[in-house]
């Protein structure tokens, strides 16, 4: 990992800055994400999406044939990526019908599991279907993992579903994704010592987010001392070399910012992300709040394309900007307000703010 000083963090931050507002202007499509059904095979205690207690209608293979086959008639098939998830993407009996018809078109694609699917014919299968990338959920230590994600032997069907994937060879990356909540943050170095004896691609370390049914438990919430632990856990991994990261949400100020991701925080929402939810809206990031003024259309109805130029004005914007603390703060330019999955909306103040925890 190349350590930068804060001088040339300053100065990427605010090109960075100058290259988002440009993005305003006009967005870049990077990742298109299908939410292909709100249905899950386990019931997670931090489910963003509320899976099982929130249902909705599902499109039809046709009906996501003719979304793709448009989208590649507007945008082609290069320089974005497909990313599907849930729900459990695997619970839908036509999935190969959906992503062979996306593969067949000439689209790159990955998805979101919890592997607890997946056999070995699962995973040539998927393979044949043209998956590129997979990202799998450990969330703890077997008996920790099955109780946040309410699944009994959830994590040995997990583990045995990497394997599989690992055994077909054929993807570009399988990666893990661990939540961290207070209760399994002690098993960080556990989870390392199982994860660094298999073949993964990467370990993609997240932070339970105070959204969907974690609300119901605080209990699981980090506090400042949790926080100060994952991340230097995080760094420490990277400067040893390993292939541990943190994911895309929050600025973390100029000690962390480049530390523990390949990036500098930047909230693609609307101007690099947007998602089909599984009933057709169209809307930004699937971890935002579902709120009726964020649907910026449907595939059934509107054109994708048009709303994508036109529409997202919600999200091309300064969050900073509607509170008076952030529009004061010095790092509000680099910050933005946050992310926008984050963000009360009702108190028009963002939910997590690592100011006086990291910074």
């Amino acid at each position: 990992m190349i350590m930068l000083n804060v001088d040339v963090k300053k100065q990427n931050l605010q090109t960075l800055k100058e290259y988002r507002d440009g993005l305003f202007r006009k967005p870049r499509l990077r990742h298109l994400f299908l939410e292909l059904t709100m249905r899950c095979n386990e019931n997670c205690l931090h489910c963003g999406s509320r899976c099982n207690d929130v249902f909705s209608k599902e499109l039809t293979v046709q009906q996501y044939q003719e979304f793709l086959t448009q989208v590649k008639k507007d945008f082609g098939t290069e320089g974005y990526m497909l990313c599907i998830t849930g729900g459990e993407p695997l619970l839908r009996k036509d999935f190969f019908e959906i992503m062979s018809y996306a593969n067949q078109l000439g689209f790159h694609w990955g998805m979101t599991s919890n592997a607890t699917l997946i056999d070995d014919a699962v995973a040539d299968k998927l393979s044949q279907a043209g998956m590129g990338t997979i990202s799998v959920s450990i969330d703890g230590l077997p008996e920790t993992h099955d109780k946040f994600r309410r699944t009994p032997n959830g994590w040995n069907r997990a583990m045995n579903g990497i394997e599989a994937l690992l055994r077909a060879g054929t993807f570009r990356s399988v990666q893990v994704t661990t939540v961290v909540t207070h209760e399994n943050i002690s098993q960080l170095d556990a989870l390392y010592q199982i994860f660094d004896n298999m073949p993964i691609d990467s370990w993609r370390i997240i932070n339970i987010e105070p959204m969907g049914r974690a609300l119901e438990h605080p209990e699981l919430l980090l506090t400042k001392e949790d926080y100060q632990y994952m991340f230097e856990f995080i760094r420490n991994k990277r400067i040893a070399g390993e292939p541990v990261c943190y994911g895309c949400s929050h600025y973390l100020g100029l000690e962390y910012e480049r530390e523990v991701r390949d990036w500098y925080f930047l909230c693609m929402a609307g101007i690099y992300t947007e998602s089909i939810t599984a009933n057709g809206d169209i809307i930004a990031c699937l971890d935002i709040e579902r709120r009726p003024e964020f649907v910026q259309g449907n595939i059934l109805k509107d054109n994708f394309k048009d709303v994508w130029e036109n529409k997202f004005r919600i999200f091309r914007k300064n969050l900073s900007d509607e509170n008076e603390n952030c529009s004061a703060c010095p790092d509000k330019d680099f910050c933005h307000g946050g992310a926008y999955h984050s963000w009360d909306f009702e108190k028009h103040a963002p939910q997590i703010c690592f100011k006086n925890i990291l910074f």
